[in-house]
């Protein structure tokens, strides 16, 4: 009879995820663990609940486009790729909930006073579900990188926020997808935070002409392994960078 056990957890490689706390980075000083971690065993509304199903949490999958018709400013882009466990099996019915500042690099948040423009008509939010292969896709603009005040003369590297549910609360990771080429990415603290530079990698979407829609917008392929040796790196999920 055929072994229908799932295969055993592997812990991510050394080096591959960012420590609580980066000296480089300042705020993490104030909330990194002082001490260790507990353990909490999970009960059964923990790891059931609540279903982030579509029924419950529409998909809002163009950040572009508003019910009145009206189009965002900014250069259009798309953002796909797949979902997938350690052994590269895809994970279906992942909700993944995006946020990002404007294009011109401020967020549409009361905390954020950047002297930039801020666009009424972009809220900067999106819902995406995977489907049953693990593939999600989405319609944004091209954020646009802004200052941060971590040390003198700080920005941020242009990048997108993603979080991603399981089957409940309890399955909750937060990262940052980065684009390729942006000089930022060697100066920032919280790229930089990962020492491994393949993991680092592994946060920098690649441009996919096959993601790119003729005439319309330019494509940028961003998969995201959960877990194991090889898994996308996590913030702390109590958190952005940002704080917002």
């Amino acid at each position: 009879m055929p072994d229908t056990q799932p295969p055993a957890y592997r812990r991510p490689a050394p080096a591959t995820q960012p420590a609580y706390d980066s000296p480089a980075y300042g705020s993490t000083h104030l909330r990194h663990p002082k001490a260790p971690l507990l353990r909490m065993p999970h009960t059964l509304s923990e790891v059931t609940g609540p279903r982030m199903s579509q029924g419950a949490y529409p998909a809002e999958a163009d950040m572009t486009r508003l019910p009145n018709g009206r189009v965002v400013m900014g250069e259009r882009i798309i953002i796909g790729g797949r979902v997938l466990d350690e052994d590269g099996r895809p994970v279906p019915g992942a909700m993944l909930e995006v946020w990002q500042a404007n294009a011109a690099g401020r967020y549409n948040h009361p905390r954020d006073t950047h002297d930039v423009p801020l666009d009424p008509d972009f809220t900067g939010r999106a819902r995406v579900f995977a489907d049953a292969e693990g593939r999600y896709s989405l319609t944004t603009i091209r954020p646009g990188a802004y200052p941060w005040r971590n040390h003198h003369n700080a920005w941020r590297p242009v990048h997108v926020h993603f979080s991603l549910f399981g089957a409940g609360f309890a399955q909750r990771l937060i990262t940052q997808m980065y684009f390729p080429g942006d000089p930022l990415l060697a100066l920032d603290p919280v790229f930089q935070a990962t020492p491994d530079a393949a993991a680092r990698d592994r946060l920098v979407a690649k441009f996919d002409l096959g993601l790119t829609v003729p005439e319309h917008a330019l494509g940028y392929r961003f998969d995201i392994v959960l877990r194991g040796a090889a898994a996308t790196p996590f913030e702390d999920a109590g958190h952005d960078d940002e704080g917002h």
